[in-house]
């Protein structure tokens, strides 16, 4: 429905810019903040190879780097910019996405992160204004009821906090992170890709040679276009503006565990975003005044920036005319609900907003990209290895593209109902769905559909692996931490045959990184939970991804084990060694 809604184009809007605003001379009220550096300066020689190429250094191109290894895969990540905004953009990480963050170790430091920043567990409401009235307990409790799904818990964290730590774990990892470096040509052969690189810091061309090329550079992607691969969807619905600042807003929230307010009256519907002590943070303008009178005007919120008119703005939506204000920055951007017509080009994989656009609401692009990243990490590692077909890596696009549909269309339907409710007549949102069932209930080729209640999928093939408590050597250990960067095998109780198959098929397959765990030898199940949980009676057998989704399971016994494992992870890996077989 691209073209539904008339948000115009002001000059330069077409990709998203920030500004400071500069500090007035004798002490005014607004200041520039400094920018970070980033931390990492790995001196690489530009003609180096690397197996896996990935351009842009941002919240996706990191976690890509930091994924690929954690499966020991080598790579080079080249960022335009030299330097990180310290502008709070705060972003919204969901459980699936602390999962992976995890498997890989890095969940708590996440975790002490976002306890600094924000406040835990809090909720999400709506607003007349920061000061008045409450209109709607959106999400009461971030992670209320989350404890029986998944080992890890939702939570909000500055995303240049988190890039720093994914830097440094990719770094740790032996990848190597170039800033300062441009895109300025991209070719491929049958055998590899080739960038060529500008160096900010000299201007001086480089060329680059990798097996393959992971494009996270963007919604206004270089590698894209290049390829000549478009958007399709709703398009765009807004010029939308963020304002950073720093006020006091303590009195007006109190010890209310507030983590994302939206605010809606008269003047504008946005919402607000603040710092755990609520004396800075930022808002963003989605709609200014009435779009019944004027929907055109409404839906340009940004366009007089000047340093008066954001005060205004910021006053407006704490509802404190004489509210002391600094500016600390803006930034404008589109709000759009796009997806890439192809998230695969030959040996060019791309992710994150460069393979889909959708409103903040909900909170799911960044974690969307993330999971983009993670589905990729381990086919290429397995592909790059030889341990996988490369057919495997054509799952990447036929797994996540419908996920990418159905979560940019459940964002729009977000926006829609917290900030723009009188467009619902106009463009027909989809249906809103849980967010549960978009978190951890999306489904990879599966009969039931594109997604679930992942309270209810009891370890189908094309699901996540449910998470369940067991015990190993007297530790409680969650199946996510068991399921997490290799294949395993869970086989129930009488089901010993299975685990045995499981290290004569690894061994078949040239040293396939496969663990195997049978119920009541290797692994306790104090709650007798794990036979239901996963679908499988004591002779049955669940075999999981290194993603962690179920991949194939055989509810009973086999005859002959061994060959129906081989045969399962065939058509898991997608090689040319066995048939498919067949799973429940």
């Amino acid at each position: 429905m691209a073209g539904a809604l008339t948000a115009s184009r002001p000059p330069h809007v077409h990709r998203r810019h920030r500004w400071r605003i500069k500090a007035k001379r004798g002490g005014g009220q607004s200041a520039r903040p400094e920018r970070y550096y980033f931390g990492i300066s790995s001196v690489v020689n530009m003609t180096d190879e690397a197996p896996v190429l990935i351009a842009g250094g941002g919240l996706v191109g990191l976690s890509a780097a930091a994924f690929l290894a954690s499966h020991g895969i080598r790579s080079l990540t080249f960022e335009r910019l030299t330097a990180s905004s310290p502008l709070p953009r705060a972003a919204f990480f969901h459980m699936r996405t602390l999962e992976m963050f995890r498997s890989i170790g890095i969940e708590e430091a996440v975790r002490s992160q976002s306890e600094k920043e924000f406040v835990p567990d809090g909720a999400i409401i709506a607003m007349d204004t920061l000061s008045g009235r409450k209109l709607a307990d959106i999400i009461p409790n971030l992670n209320e009821g989350v404890d029986a799904l998944s080992p890890c818990r939702r939570l909000f964290l500055n995303q240049p906090s988190l890039e720093r730590i994914l830097r440094n774990c990719a770094h740790e990892g032996g990848a190597t992170i170039v800033p300062g470096a441009e895109i300025v040509d991209v070719h491929q052969d049958s055998t590899g890709v080739n960038l060529t690189i500008r160096k900010a810091s000299d201007g001086r061309m480089h060329d680059v040679r990798g097996d393959y090329l992971i494009a996270a550079d963007g919604g206004h992607s270089r590698v894209r276009a290049a390829l000549g691969i478009g958007y399709e969807g709703r398009g765009a619905f807004s010029n939308s503006l963020t304002i950073y600042f720093t006020a006091d807003l303590a009195p007006y929230i109190g010890d209310n565990p507030w983590s994302l307010i939206y605010v809606n009256n008269p003047t504008l519907r946005g919402f607000f975003r603040l710092n755990r002590a609520a004396t800075a943070g930022f808002l963003g303008v989605n709609v200014l005044g009435d779009p019944q009178l004027d929907a055109d005007a409404a839906v340009n919120a940004a366009t007089d920036l000047s340093e008066s008119r954001l005060i205004e703005l910021v006053r407006a939506g704490v509802g404190k005319r004489d509210l002391p204000v600094r500016i600390d920055g803006y930034s404008r951007w589109r709000a759009t609900a796009n997806v890439a017509r192809r998230l695969r080009d030959g040996r060019v994989f791309i992710a994150g907003d460069a393979a889909h656009l959708m409103p903040p609401n909900g909170g799911f692009g960044g974690n969307t990209g993330i999971h983009d990243a993670h589905n990729l990490a381990w086919k290429l590692a397995l592909v790059i290895k030889g341990l996988a077909g490369s057919g495997l890596l054509d799952s990447y696009e036929t797994e996540r593209k419908p996920v990418a549909v159905f979560t940019v269309e459940q964002s729009f339907s977000r926006y829609v109902a917290r900030t723009a409710p009188w467009l619902a007549a106009r463009v027909q949102p989809a249906p809103l769905v849980d967010d549960l069932r978009i978190e951890l209930g999306y489904l990879y080729d599966s009969p039931l559909g594109v997604h679930a209640d992942p309270r209810s999928t009891c370890g189908a093939p094309g699901s996540r692996a449910p998470h369940l408590w067991l015990e190993r050597r007297g530790q409680r250990v969650s199946t996510i931490d068991l399921a997490g960067g290799r294949y395993v095998l869970f086989a129930g109780g009488a089901g010993s045959a299975w685990a045995d198959a499981a290290k004569e098929a690894a061994n078949r397959r040239g040293g396939l990184p496969l663990d195997a765990y049978c119920i009541g030898r290797d692994l306790a199940d104090p709650g007798a939970q794990f036979l239901p949980g996963f679908g499988i009676s004591s002779s049955g057998a669940s075999l999981v991804r290194p993603d962690g989704f179920v991949a194939w399971r055989c509810p009973d016994h086999a005859t002959e084990p061994a060959a129906v494992l081989h045969a399962a992870l065939g058509a898991s890996l997608k090689d040319s060694l066995t048939p498919g077989a067949q799973g429940k």
